[in-house]
């Protein structure tokens, strides 16, 4: 199994790269007894969903488990995500956690689509998504190990 993080835009220096890189350093080490890989996150450009779209989808691993972040997608509960999360470890199938740009994600992407997620009705800032997502990936990890950290 490998985890892919694809996020378009670069993350600068700040507040929001420090909490991005604490949590998926907790989701490596919390992840490692639960079979579950290091985060690879990869950072690509692209000017309108069209090109976009094509910086995506060549930074997607073949056959992966394609997750979109997407305002119109499905709100899941954390324990819910990390079972989705667990089920495609124990069929050692990648995953790809897609973040999209400014003007959203491209239609043919999302149709391609394993699952459309949602973090609620209102639209998030671009980088506070990335915090989130990583956050709720160390939870994932977390509810898997039976750790505390979650406590629902």
């Amino acid at each position: 199994m490998r985890l892919t993080l694809v996020a378009v835009g670069r993350l600068r220096k700040g507040p929001e790269k420090v909490l991005v890189d604490d949590y998926l350093a907790r989701f490596a080490k919390t992840g490692r007894g639960q079979g579950l890989p290091p985060v690879t996150l990869t950072e690509v450009e692209g000017r309108g969903s069209g090109s976009e779209a094509e910086a995506i989808a060549r930074a997607l691993p073949e056959g992966a488990a394609l997750v979109l972040l997407d305002e119109r997608g499905a709100t899941l509960t954390s324990p819910d995500f990390a079972a989705r999360l667990g089920a495609w470890r124990d069929e050692a199938r990648d995953v790809a956690l897609v973040i999209g740009g400014a003007d959203g994600l491209d239609a043919a992407l999302r149709d391609r689509a394993d699952l459309l997620l949602s973090f609620g009705a209102m639209v998030w800032p671009h980088m506070l998504v990335r915090v989130m997502l990583a956050e709720q990936l160390y939870r994932a990890a977390s509810i898997l190990a039976g750790s505390p950290y979650h406590r629902a």
